[in-house]
């Protein structure tokens, strides 16, 4: 579904090149779950926004579903994002004016869906992460775990094939981590492909597969029970 060829990542601070992502080769097999793990600056986060079309290499290419989206304009970019992506954040980024469901309509508004469908599949949405009553609450009306639960019902309202999780659980105690991961595994059984971005090894345990970023280059490529 995703592969990587030969991607690197460069920033200018002046006339100064600074390297962050150095040669990368990934792939991603539709319905994995991959956890990508590695210390604050190793270029972790930049690797998942060029995964998630957030941002472009400086070179290489980036094959999904076979197609070369290497070169594509910001527009299309945009749209590759809405059809096949959805995107779930540590702060959970829900704007505090709007109800849960409101928040969960707004990647629907972006796709040009109708008012009916918006909220017909927000609140089937909410309903499938557990927030069926929580549906009319506002963000400060919820509970951690509840905010995050909401950010899910956002990614996924549009059905897409890839979601990816920066630092997901970062903000929230242990117990309701380990719920936030169960729903990201029930997806991922249900055939979504999950990339997550963590630190913590106990969250990455989650995944079938983990890779170590350290210094802007892929360390470690194997299975989950391997050390890292």
């Amino acid at each position: 579904m995703i592969e990587l060829v030969g991607i690197s990542k460069s920033y200018f601070l002046g006339k100064d090149e600074v390297p962050i992502l150095k040669d990368i080769n990934l792939k991603i097999k539709g319905g994995e779950f991959l956890a990508i793990m590695g210390p604050s600056g190793s270029g972790k986060s930049t690797l998942m926004n060029i995964i998630g079309c957030l941002d472009q290499a400086s070179s290489g290419s980036y094959l999904l579903n076979e197609e070369d989206i290497s070169s594509y304009s910001d527009e299309q970019l945009a749209r590759v994002r809405n059809l096949h992506i959805g995107f779930v954040f540590q702060q959970f980024q829900l704007l505090p004016r709007l109800t849960a469901a409101e928040n969960v309509e707004l990647p629907m508004v972006y796709a040009g869906v109708s008012r009916k469908e918006r909220k017909k599949r927000a609140e089937e949405a909410l309903k499938k992460v557990g927030l069926s009553e929580r549906i009319k609450h506002l963000p400060n009306e919820l509970s951690g775990g509840q905010k995050q639960r909401v950010a899910i019902a956002r990614a996924i309202v549009n059905n897409p094939t890839i979601i990816l999780a920066d630092e997901p659980t970062g903000a929230l105690d242990t117990k309701t981590s380990e719920s936030i991961m169960e729903q990201f595994s029930n997806l991922n059984l249900e055939g979504t492909t999950i990339v997550i971005v963590t630190h913590e090894p106990e969250i990455a345990n989650y995944a079938s597969r983990k890779i170590i970023v350290r210094d802007g280059q892929i360390l470690v490529n194997g299975e989950k029970e391997n050390d890292i």
